[in-house]
């Protein structure tokens, strides 16, 4: 059977999704000797390659994949085999951007390598480069001086400004407790910048920001730093401004941290959770009225936290639990990093007493560089209040369609595999191999107080579905519809449904 090269996409949702895929693809250049133990130079097998020659990418019903190179390096492969030596080889590395027909949910999609270039047309749906701004079809966002970006949504015309400023201030606490010194000084990202353009669109559109700012303490006693290395990105099909920090820290005993500003006021920040959401008031308190412990105003959230008020509002995004603040003006501030160097203190104004063992924790000042993703969406109170909005925002930035490159390949017959939910505030938690037998998992949660009514779809019939409680146990038999193609259940407000399907 003949060798060949194929891209499969694989779609981790329960739910169809296409959109701009991210992968990365190998073409050989040229064998390299690997370890003869005689010392005499071995035959290379195969004939030199022609490394990043003018691809394409077709998909299984033979239409051409348009792709955009994002960056291009030599590099090395290695294939291991148990009784041989390895075959190494040189390769181009190539990072690609494609937009690839729907994948359906937890599905799978081939697609060939072919000869020549297919490039993506420019046009009003496509992301683009301007200056120092980025645009598509939904947002537009502009470089500010300070490092800040100015967000302008296309959809409603709502303007924000001064999204994700920097802003650094002391730490006298320690790994338990924030503790602001009694003298703080609170620093802002002010430039200079230096910027460079990384993506040029139409598929995907980005610029790298470089600043630093003068912060905490040095490790030698003088005034610390941190260095930021911001890369802001933009898809041609989305609305969410993609962000990635990476962050030099050389200074101790301070909190870096990230504003969003949204002009609302008198609304909550809804946070997310293990299996719904938080809405929290603004926490302002006056330390005179609790003579123990001063409440923080911090608070925690699992993948996002949003604020809107009618067509106007934000929500922040990042990959798993963070540490958010929501003020009385509106603001959204993001910890980036804390750096301090005890685990217990036991001096602090704001708490009394010890909260665990004193001894000193060095590596807690978080010294060198650390890597912090998000990403901002501008939401309406609609979709906020629908409960499985943002979550698959979150999904398709952090939990996007994959792609894995297979350099040698047979021919390949993917698993037709297709399962998706339905219903209207329904957010998936778990797909999973049941405690015991062959059954699978599949969970859900209704993110709202409403009463919802669900299904779950597949492409081939199952054999039996029980809903259980969450420890699969007490099933009840539920009904299938289609021939197996549909299970149906009702949610209660803010219940959690499983469903055991075999």
């Amino acid at each position: 059977m003949p060798w060949c090269a194929a891209l499969v996409l694989w779609n981790p949702a329960v739910r169809p999704r296409g959109g701009v895929v991210v992968a990365d693809i190998t073409l050989f250049r040229r064998d390299v000797p690997v370890g003869p133990p005689s010392g005499a130079a071995r035959v290379a097998h195969s004939p030199p390659g022609q490394g990043s020659r003018p691809f394409g990418l077709a998909g299984p019903d033979g239409r051409l994949i348009a792709v955009q190179v994002l960056d291009r390096r030599v590099g090395q492969e290695r294939l291991d085999a148990a009784r041989h030596y390895p075959d190494q080889d040189e390769v181009d590395w190539v990072r690609v951007a494609l937009r690839p027909p729907a994948v359906a949910g937890l599905g799978v999609l081939c697609a060939a390598l072919t000869s020549g270039a297919s490039r993506p047309e420019r046009g009003a749906e496509g992301a683009t480069v301007k200056g120092r701004s980025l645009v598509n079809h939904w947002i537009e966002v502009v470089l500010e001086p300070s490092g800040a970006l100015a967000l302008h949504d296309r959809r409603t015309g709502e303007r924000f400004f001064d999204v994700l400023r920097l802003e650094d201030g002391g730490d006298a606490g320690d790994t338990y407790s924030y503790c602001p010194p009694s003298r703080d000084r609170v620093v802002r990202a002010a430039g200079p910048l230096k910027v460079r353009r990384v993506a040029a669109g139409p598929l995907i559109a980005g610029i790298e920001v470089r600043l630093q700012m003068s912060c905490g303490t040095g490790v030698r006693g003088k005034r610390g730093r941190v260095s930021v290395r911001l890369v802001i990105t933009l898809h041609a099909d989305s609305p969410v401004v993609r962000c990635i920090l990476d962050v030099d820290n050389q200074a101790t005993w301070h909190r870096l941290r990230a504003r969003v500003p949204t002009n609302l006021s008198g609304v909550p920040a809804v946070a997310g959770a293990a299996f719904g959401t938080v809405a929290r008031a603004p926490v302002a308190v006056h330390a005179a009225d609790y003579p123990l412990e001063t409440p923080v105003a911090t608070a925690p959230a699992q993948r996002f936290v949003a604020a809107a008020d009618g067509r106007r509002g934000l929500a922040l995004l990042t990959p798993g639990f963070f540490e958010y603040e929501w003020t009385r003006r509106g603001d959204l501030v993001l910890t980036l990093l804390r750096a301090v160097g005890e685990l217990s203190r036991g001096d602090l104004p704001t708490r009394p007493g010890h909260a665990g063992w004193p001894t000193a924790t060095p590596l807690a000042q978080c010294l060198g560089t650390s890597r912090v993703e998000l990403a901002i969406a501008p939401v309406s109170q609609a979709e906020v209040e629908r409960g499985d909005v943002i979550p698959a925002l979150w999904e398709d930035v952090f939990l996007p369609v994959r792609g894995f490159w297979l350099r040698d390949a047979t021919r390949l017959v993917p698993a037709s595999i297709d399962i998706a939910l339905e219903g209207t505030g329904l957010v998936v938690s778990a797909v999973k191999p049941a405690q015991q037998g062959s059954p699978m998992v599949l969970r859900c949660y209704n993110a709202t107080g409403r009463k919802t009514a669900g299904a779950w779809r597949f492409g081939e019939g199952v054999k039996s579905a029980h809903r259980v409680r969450a420890d699969e146990r007490e099933s009840t038999a539920l009904v299938l519809e289609g021939r197996g193609k549909t299970v149906r259940f009702v949610a209660e407000p803010y219940e959690i449904v499983t469903i055991l399907v075999t």
